[in-house]
């Protein structure tokens, strides 16, 4: 700024001088007039003290300490507006005092505020140390590079191709010489899937060895420069040098990191899937439910439970879907959701949560239920299972164990065949087999003999898939029922509890076991009057102690009637074809909410939705048991039926049926009959251990006993009787009075015969054996 004074002087002066911070207070002696005011102007100060001034700024700032004041203002009138000709850009002020002080004190500035701006942008993604991150990262993915995608690609082939080839070589080994065209197809397919195999180990093998090639002189060519740098440096300056060589590293990593991508190249973020073994969390749910259309593109998941991995490799959590998102719209979305995972639709399990928009949601590595089944607690029991409490079903999807109570309960097992209804029901009917304390009646409307081991321990039993002899046993269980009602309503009681049960006979437990209904309701004499006797006793039968459960292939309505299917209340639906036949089981909309029968796979023999407690249909597979340990199973059961005096009547041995009686006489005739049995068993077992067929030990028979050994047998017994009484109890004809060789004794001796002994018992008693 110039100030021109009022009056003319020969020459404009500078009226005004800003001193920057640094400039320094005027010498000593100078008069107050030179110091500025409070406003920055002084008035009229002399040219020298301005020279002064720009000399002391220029000696601290540019390290003039020698800046004279004619070199820097001429004495004279300066034109401060005025150019020179020679540098007409550059006015006459640029090279005035105030000009010169400007100018050193912007250098000064521009250093200062440069210093600042780095030392505030090594805080940002901008700074030195982050560049040298993303270099660092940057120049690793460029050494790793993507040769092992291709590796992974051949190892994947090479294992798929070994399978292959040990199928191969074992189809040839067991494909018997005979066949002698598919004995040579085997070997050459054997040959054929050998040299593919080969071939696809030699070409992992390449890959590993190209891979390994290809990032070893990448990682020269990345690593070997500062290595070199650094060894060199140390070595010849030291610890000096070392610093010199790491400082010239950073400097080339945030070289090679200085540019900050919008979007960084992270080839893993690309698409995450726990089919490829990626791990599960919060960002990965909310891109599976967007794409499943659960929730919008701008939505997101509340995460109530935080992804978890199980011991068995599977993914857990429980989120809250946004307001206004239902629960079971994810329900209906399954498979979408699953293929959104990367995973079969079977491996996703969905339910619902204790509030209406919560989901709990489980994800299994693999298809479940497709290993080997295990048995159930029964072959544990030492005592006998109670069928008034729970009954194990089988695990779960998480491996946790599921049970239902069937008390006051009917049931509907369906699926198509080879889904394992057979099998799945022996978990029931072994519980009730091994309770001495249920009654069994069971139909099998298919007559293959699935049923047939429970045959002995049945009071009623229709194998022979006859409609007729079904509906006499249904109107033989609605007589049974209503003796049932006529008791409590005598006891003033409304139903049928543990407690009265055991105290009367008539009260029991009763199971009635249908399986393939289908062939009973759909016979056009005998259907029609079947459903309405069945439907009566599945509506009344519940409280008076008689549980019933069907199985069939497809329940529809043209199978089984809707008003007897809908009083079936435990519905267990094994793998069925279509979501239809899935909901003729579940009941209407069950496939629709996201509970469908259709989405077990082939591989899951016995796994089926049960629904028989709670609000949901819960994924089960059913406890497997063998043949053999059925039969144990039930050999056990007989045992302890037999102890506890619950045998049906033609189960039941001769000497049992004669104890019963309570008499002496009876008592005496169930040793003799005891007796007879123990020796036929003992002498079917000797000629199982002479080799003999099965047709000679079947008809070994012990039709004769010497007296002697009968008397001995009822005195160990504890029942002393004399050779005349027993002749007076058993009578016996001429002939079979005669006597008889015996081993072991000199002469033949008097003794009885079975037939006489049972003709006694039938005569005495009414029965027979």
């Amino acid at each position: 700024m110039s100030h021109i004074p009022s009056t003319p002087v020969p020459h404009p002066t500078v009226a005004t001088v800003t001193y920057l911070p640094t400039a320094h207070p005027a010498a000593a002696g100078s008069t107050p007039e030179s110091a500025p005011a409070l406003g920055g102007s002084v008035s009229a100060p002399s040219d020298l003290d301005l020279v002064e001034a720009a000399r002391r700024i220029l000696a601290d700032h540019m390290g003039a300490d020698t800046v004279l004041a004619a070199e820097v203002m001429k004495p004279g009138p300066v034109d401060l507006d005025a150019f020179d000709p020679e540098r007409p850009l550059i006015p006459a002020w640029a090279k005035s005092a105030e000009g010169w002080a400007a100018y050193s004190g912007q250098r000064y500035r521009a250093s200062q505020r440069a210093f600042r701006r780095w030392v505030r942008r090594q805080a940002t993604v901008n700074g030195h140390v982050a560049q040298f991150g993303r270099g660092r990262v940057r120049m690793h993915d460029w050494v790793i590079g993507f040769e092992g995608i291709q590796t992974q690609a051949t190892a994947h082939q090479a294992v798929i191709a070994t399978r292959e080839a040990r199928v191969a070589a074992r189809a040839a080994r067991w494909t018997p010489a005979l066949l002698k065209q598919k004995k040579t197809a085997a070997l050459q397919a054997m040959d054929r899937a050998q040299t593919v195999a080969t071939q696809a180990v030699a070409a992992h093998k390449k890959a590993k060895a190209y891979r390994r090639k290809a990032r070893a002189m990448r990682a020269g060519v990345v690593y070997g420069p500062p290595a070199t740098a650094m060894l060199t440096g140390y070595a010849t300056s030291g610890v000096l040098g070392l610093t010199g060589a790491a400082l010239a590293t950073f400097g080339g990593g945030a070289f090679a990191g200085r540019h900050q991508l919008e979007t960084e190249t992270d080839w893993s973020q690309d698409w995450r899937s726990l089919g490829d073994g990626d791990t599960m969390n919060a960002p990965m749910l909310d891109s599976v439910f967007q794409a499943a259309k659960v929730i919008g593109a701008e939505e997101t998941l509340r995460i109530v439970q935080m992804p978890m991995l199980d011991a068995r490799g599977a993914w857990s959590a429980i989120v809250d879907l946004p307001p206004g998102v239902p629960a079971k719209k994810a329900l209906r979305a399954q498979e979408e959701i699953a293929s959104a995972f990367g995973v079969e639709a079977a491996q996703v399990t969905l339910t619902k949560g204790a509030r209406a928009g919560r989901i709990e949601l489980y994800v299994s590595k693999d298809i479940p239920f497709t290993e080997k089944g295990v048995p159930g607690p029964l072959l544990a029991l030492e005592a006998a299972s109670n069928f008034w409490g729970r009954i194990s079903i089988g695990p779960d999807v998480r491996g946790l164990p599921i049970s239902i109570s069937v008390v006051e309960r009917s049931g509907l097992v369906g699926g198509e065949p080879g889904a394992g209804k057979s099998g799945s029901g022996n978990t029931i009917l072994l519980a009730a087999a091994l309770d001495p304390r249920v009654i069994l009646w069971l139909a099998d409307g298919k007559g293959g003999g699935d049923l047939d081991p429970f045959k002995n321990l049945c009071e009623e039993y229709e194998g022979d898939a006859d409609p007729e002899a079904f509906y006499q046993m249904l109107l033989a269980a609605l007589a049974d029922m209503k003796a049932r009602y006529a008791l409590l309503k005598k006891l003033g009681k409304r139903k049928v509890t543990e407690e009265l049960a055991a105290k009367y006979e008539l009260l029991r437990q009763k199971l009635l076991w249908v399986d393939e209904l289908m062939l009973y309701t759909t016979d056009e004499e005998w259907g029609k009057k079947i459903t309405k006797a069945l439907r009566n006793l599945v509506s009344r039968g519940r409280a008076a102690g008689i549980i019933t459960f069907c199985a069939t292939q497809k329940p529809g309505s043209d199978v089984v009637d809707t008003s007897l299917r809908d009083l079936l209340s435990i519905r267990w639906a094994l793998r069925c074809t279509t979501p239809e036949a899935s909901d003729t089981i579940l009941g209407r909309g069950a496939a629709a909410a996201g509970y469908s029968a259709k989405t077990i796979e082939s591989e899951m023999r016995g796994a089926g939705f049960l629904w028989a407690e709670g609000q949901n249909p819960v994924l089960v597979r059913a406890d497997y048991y063998d043949d053999d340990q059925v039969a144990e199973l039930l050999s056990r059961a007989y045992d302890l039926r037999e102890k506890a005096g619950t045998l049906p009547q033609g189960a039941k041995s001769l000497g049992t049926l004669l104890r019963e009686k309570g008499e002496a006489d009876a008592d005496i005739l169930a040793v003799l009959a005891d007796v007879f049995d123990g020796y036929e068993k003992a002498a079917k077992a000797q000629a199982e251990a002479d080799n003999k067929s099965a047709e000679e030990i079947e008809n070994t028979r012990i039709d004769w006993l010497p007296g002697s050994v009968l008397i001995e047998s009822l005195t160990a017994a504890g029942l002393s009787i004399t050779s005349e009484k027993l002749g007076a109890l058993v009578a016996r004809t001429e002939e079979e009075k005669k006597k008889r060789a015996w081993p072991g004794s000199a002469s033949n001796i008097a003794g009885y015969t079975f037939t006489a002994l049972t003709r006694t018992v039938n005569a005495k008693y009414g029965l027979t054996a």
